[in-house]
């Protein structure tokens, strides 16, 4: 079981939600929240990915605000300041780069959703983000202005699903130019059969145990290996 913590973000605090390993240390991974906000399965994605050895931190973008209500959901995602999200995303990255229990080469970001988005936009902000996974990716990138050029060196991957069109897809496939232009090495992967959120195992309307298990495994793979010491 993981921990609320409190951490500093452009001169102001956020809180979130912090899982550390039984070994006591690991590389460190930023975990992004979907629309709902920060709700009981993002930190149990937190426990499991500390279970897989790895310091994670969910940093909660909404401030204390959750929702099961897709409409409501919708109104937090486009409400979301972007300039403050990059401050909570960037300021959960350097508590983990500084906690005593964090060990590796740089931090590593996985979202889900609007987290998608956000992970793979927060290896633009951040220098000491050198990895990035993005579960499909569901906000326009003109919403971000990504500054894709900092990609250069970094690594990243994205999930798509068959719902929101494959890795197909017009935004999936600037995301992968924009990336390989700069210098990044992305890997992006496909999962027949699966509609958006397919990793929710709280909605099992969505969720798709076969396509969860595949990608979760070469998420924690790529992670274990780009943050390794």
């Amino acid at each position: 079981m993981g921990e609320t913590v409190t951490f500093a973000s452009n001169g102001e605090t956020c809180e979130g939600y912090l899982g550390i390993p039984d070994s006591g240390s690991g590389p460190g991974v930023v975990v992004i929240q979907e629309w709902w906000g920060l709700v009981p399965h993002i930190e149990e994605l937190v426990d499991r990915f500390a279970a897989e050895g790895f310091v994670a931190l969910a940093p909660d973008l909404f401030h204390g605000v959750t929702t099961g209500e897709p409409d409501e959901g919708m109104r937090l995602m486009m409400g979301l300041a972007m300039d403050t999200a990059a401050q909570d995303i960037a300021g959960a990255a350097q508590y983990l780069f500084e906690h005593d229990a964090t060990n590796g080469d740089g931090i590593g970001v996985v979202g889900f959703c609007m987290g998608g988005s956000l992970a793979l936009w927060s290896a633009t902000l951040a220098p000491n983000v050198v990895a990035a996974v993005g579960f499909y990716p569901a906000v326009p990138w003109e919403r971000m202005s990504p500054q894709w050029p900092n990609y250069r060196g970094k690594s990243a991957i994205i999930h798509c699903s068959e719902e929101d069109g494959t890795s197909a897809a017009v935004g999936i496939q600037r995301a992968r130019e924009a990336i390989e232009g700069a210098g990044g090495s992305v890997e992006i992967f496909d999962y027949p059969g699966t509609q958006h959120a397919f990793v929710n195992d709280h909605r099992p309307e969505v969720y798709h145990a076969e396509a969860t298990a595949l990608a979760w495994q070469r998420t924690v793979d790529m992670l274990r290996t780009r943050l390794s010491s």
